[in-house]
C-alpha cells in the first residue's frame, strides 16, 4: 500500500509468473502513435500511456479498459520504474521502462512530481 492508501498487486496472483507474453501491435489510445508490439510491450513508447487490460502480465483479463495515466517516475535497481494510475478505476501499477521509450517524456513526468 502507498502513502495514499491505494493497494499494488503484490497478492499471490503477482506473486506467481503467470506472464503470458502477447505480440501485438496498437495505436496508442492518447496520442495516437502506432506501436510495434514485441511481446511485452504494454505501454506506449511516445507518450508512456498504457490501457489497463490485464491482471496479470499478458492474460488481457481485466475487465476495466481505462486508459493508464503515468503518474510518477523513480529508479529501482538502477532502472527506471514508471507507475500508472488508471483513469476509470484508480488501478495502480508499476512497470520497467522500455529501452525505446521517450526518455522525454520520462523527464516531463519525474519533473511534474518534483513540483
Amino acid at each position: 500500500m502507498d502513502e495514499s492508501g491505494v493497494r499494488f498487486p503484490v497478492g499471490p496472483q503477482m506473486q506467481s509468473k503467470k506472464f503470458q507474453r502477447r505480440i501485438e501491435d496498437f495505436g496508442c489510445e492518447n496520442c495516437g502513435a502506432k506501436v510495434k508490439g514485441n511481446g511485452y510491450t504494454d505501454h506506449c513508447p511516445v507518450c508512456l500511456w498504457g490501457k489497463h487490460v490485464d491482471v496479470n502480465p499478458g492474460d488481457r483479463a481485466a475487465g476495466c479498459g481505462g486508459m493508464m495515466r503515468p503518474v510518477n517516475v523513480f529508479k529501482k535497481d538502477g532502472r527506471y520504474m514508471i507507475e500508472y494510475v488508471c483513469v476509470n478505476c484508480r488501478y495502480k501499477f508499476r512497470v520497467k521502462a522500455a529501452a525505446d521509450d521517450n526518455f522525454e517524456a520520462i523527464i516531463k513526468i519525474s519533473r511534474k512530481i518534483q513540483k
